[in-house]
This record gives C-alpha cells, structure tokens and sequence, in this order.
C-alpha cells in the first residue's frame, strides 16, 4: 500500500492562491507519475493535472494557466499551485500515482478546496 498524505487545502476568495503538497515513498515519487484529482460538491471526480517520471506536465482546460504542477525531488512532495481560483474549483483534491498517468492506482485521503465569490 501506497501512502500519499496531502496538506494545504483551506478556503479562500474568488481570484486567490493554494498551493496544495502531497508527500509520496521514495519509490512511489521517483518511479510513478504524480497528480491530482478533485470531486466537486454532488459530482464525479475528475483529473486536474500529471507530472510524469521526466517532469512533464499535463492539465486539464479549465486549470490551465491558473495551475502550476511540479515535484521537490529533495523532499519527495508534488505541488498544486493555484491560482485565480473560482467558486468551481471548490472540491475535494486527491493526490494520486500511477504507472500510467491517466489510470490512477494510488489515492491520498484528500484535502478541502473551498473558493468563496
């Protein structure tokens, strides 16, 4: 079993900053690709962003440009930052890993996004 642990959710205004960490194993961080999911209020959850084992980045359309993914090789942490937040982003964020980006196999224990208008 995997341990993923999450911290940085909090609430905040419309047009404010996160940055959400998300600690993985050594193994996990150096041979998994790294992300984040979120599940809005009464919906499915949805795949927000990846960073691959070469540091390659992926988000979805509607965090692109407002969401910065990246990993602290020293401190074995994936980040979120957010930015320009909306009401919308407001949901419970998953970190995750996984062989395959798309196909998450590991899941942290979430941490509450809240953006007020």
């Amino acid at each position: 079993q995997v341990r993923l642990v999450e911290s940085g959710g909090g609430s905040v205004e419309a047009g404010g900053s996160l940055r959400l960490s998300c600690v993985a194993p050594v193994y996990t961080f150096k041979n998994l690709c790294l992300g984040w999911f979120r599940q809005p209020p009464g919906k499915q959850r949805e795949w927000v962003s990846s960073i691959n084992i070469d540091g390659s980045t992926t988000y979805t359309g509607s965090v692109e440009g407002r969401f910065t993914i990246a990993k602290d090789n020293a401190k074995n942490t994936v980040y979120l930052q957010m930015n320009s937040l909306k009401p919308e982003d407001t949901a419970m964020y998953y970190c995750v890993a996984s062989s395959i980006c798309s196909s998450p196999t590991f899941w942290g224990q979430g941490t509450q996004v809240t953006v007020s208008s």
